[in-house]
Parts: C-alpha cells; structure tokens; sequence
C-alpha cells in the first residue's frame, strides 16, 4: 500500500513539473517588441537626421533617417540609448513586462554643446621635425614666380578686356536699364521729345514769351 501510495505521489510531483515547465520557460522568454519613434530637437519637433538608437548589452541598433524617424526590434526589458552629436544621451527602458508587440515614443533631445579638444596635424612624425624642416625652408624668389606673372599689368589689362560679363553685372545692367525706361516713362529722365526743342512744348511757350517780349528785336549796333 505504502509503495502505491508513494506512485501516485511520485506521479503527480512528475505531472505537475510537467505543467508548469512550459508556463516558467514562457515567463523567462522575453517579448520581442517593435520600438519605433520619431527624434525631435527639443522643442521644436524637428527631427534629427543621423541620431544612433542602440541597445549597448545587445550590441544592435540603428539610426534615424532625414525626418528623424526610426525603427527597431527590441526585447521587453532592453535599456535604449539614444545619441546624436550635439545632445545629451537618452535612454529608453522598455518594461520587463510589456505584452504588446510596440512600442511608440517622441524622443526631444536636448542641445549640449561640447568643445572638442583640439587635434593637430603635422606631416612629419614630432613637431621638432616639422619646425626644423620648416625653418630650412627655402621660398621661392618673387620674381619669376607664378604669383608675379599673375599680377604683370599687360596680363590683367587683357584679362580685363576679354572678360565676359558676369552675373551680377548682369543684372546690375538690367536693373538700371528698366529703372531708367521707367523714368522715361515718367518724364524725369531724357526723352527724345524733351530732347528735341521743336517737339517740346515748353521750348515753344519760352519761344512766344520771348517774341511777346521783344527779345528778338534788332537792336542799334548789331547786326542781327
């Protein structure tokens, strides 16, 4: 009896493991969750081109196109980094129990300005080197030189004659022709009809006053 008895235990210690392997191998398999979102410089929600969205314990990520949107597998529980040059880091925790299969957020990265230290670069191995080279260096003399040929006065006055006009004469030119069309138009600028006495009607207003007048009088001791 003590043996059957001890069966039927032994069986229903076995039949209960059983059951509960898959729910515990269910509880320890993380859910893979679709983490998509949009990175926004701080707050005027223009998205930032080329930011890193990483998982560090991972090793995977990706970045963010020229809206700064972004999309990535994640697992329930991953911590996300976030980094562009010029801001602060970020990070993003996905709940260890999240269900749902995504996961949306606006990410507003705020500006860090940081001064790189400087970086010199020389063409020789030490800086000694490059000061003992380039105190041994010889310039070259000025006359003869391609810089002396360029300056030569017969050269640049033929380049000056030759050289076509450009744009911004171009439009220099333009503007002041329609400018001074306009003031044709308008009378204050010469017209060929103020040009031209016998078309202008104030020459014959000044030509009758001065006939009313006498101005064109022969006078004593001239010959007009």
């Amino acid at each position: 009896m003590n043996s059957r008895r001890f069966l039927v235990m032994l069986s229903l210690v076995v039949l209960t493991g059983l059951l509960a392997a898959p729910r515990a191998w269910a509880q320890g398999k993380r859910q893979i969750v679709q983490f998509t979102g949009i990175i926004a410089s701080g707050d005027s929600l223009l998205g930032v081109a080329g930011a890193s969205i990483y998982v560090p314990k991972a090793g995977r990520g990706t970045n963010s196109n020229a809206y700064g949107y972004f999309s990535m597998a994640v697992l329930a529980g991953d911590s996300i980094v976030v980094r562009s040059l010029g801001y602060r880091n970020q990070t993003i925790v996905i709940p260890a129990d999240y269900q749902r299969q995504s996961f949306s957020v606006i990410i507003s990265l705020k500006e860090d300005a940081t001064v790189l230290p400087e970086v010199r670069v020389f063409p020789y191995t030490t800086e000694q080197a490059f000061k003992r080279a380039f105190l041994a260096m010889k310039p070259a003399d000025e006359r003869g030189s391609s810089a002396a040929e360029n300056l030569n006065e017969d050269l640049m006055r033929k380049i000056f004659n030759s050289q076509p006009m450009g744009a911004t004469a171009n439009y220099r030119q333009t503007m002041s022709q329609q400018q001074y069309n306009f003031d044709r138009r308008m009378g204050t600028a010469p017209n060929p009809q103020s040009n031209n006495p016998l078309l202008n009607p104030f020459s014959w207003l000044q030509l009758i006053k001065q006939v009313k007048n006498g101005d064109f009088k022969r006078q004593s001791g001239n010959d007009y």
